[in-house]
């Protein structure tokens, strides 16, 4: 069951994404004082988040090689991509290649850290879990 919940997940979460996406910035929460330095700073958590979805959903799969981490790299990165042209036809919300950047460096970090735990290079105890769940195969 609960490789079948990881593999899903991404999905769920892409979904959630867009939907959030195609609304007006304020629409689920106004936070008064840092609203845009918080909003902001999630472009780097949101895409990173999707990218260790989907290594999870893989690992439920596979074992995740070198070439497999930067395909989710690239699929994390061009979904960032794809989010910011859909926000780029959606009133009241805007489109920037600075926000590209971001979700981008999300991923990147988060593959940084997850991957190389997977590795066994850093995060050993984050890597001793990401193996138990490679074994869910």
């Amino acid at each position: 069951m609960l490789k079948i919940i990881l593999r899903v997940l991404p999905l769920l979460y892409m979904i959630v994404i867009f939907i959030l996406s195609s609304m007006p910035a304020d629409a689920v929460v106004e936070l008064p004082r840092w609203d845009s330095l918080i909003k902001e700073s999630l472009h780097l958590v949101e895409f990173g988040i999707l990218y260790i979805l989907l290594f999870l959903a893989a690992l439920t799969i596979k074992e995740v090689s070198p070439r497999l981490n930067l395909i989710l790299i690239l699929i994390s990165s061009l979904y960032g991509l794809s989010d910011e042209v859909h926000q780029y036809f959606v009133p009241y919300r805007s489109a920037t290649v600075i926000d590209l950047i971001k979700d981008v460096i999300g991923v990147l970090v988060a593959s940084w850290i997850v991957f190389g735990a997977y590795q066994r290079k850093r995060f050993h105890k984050l890597g001793n879990l990401l193996y138990h769940i490679g074994n869910l195969k």
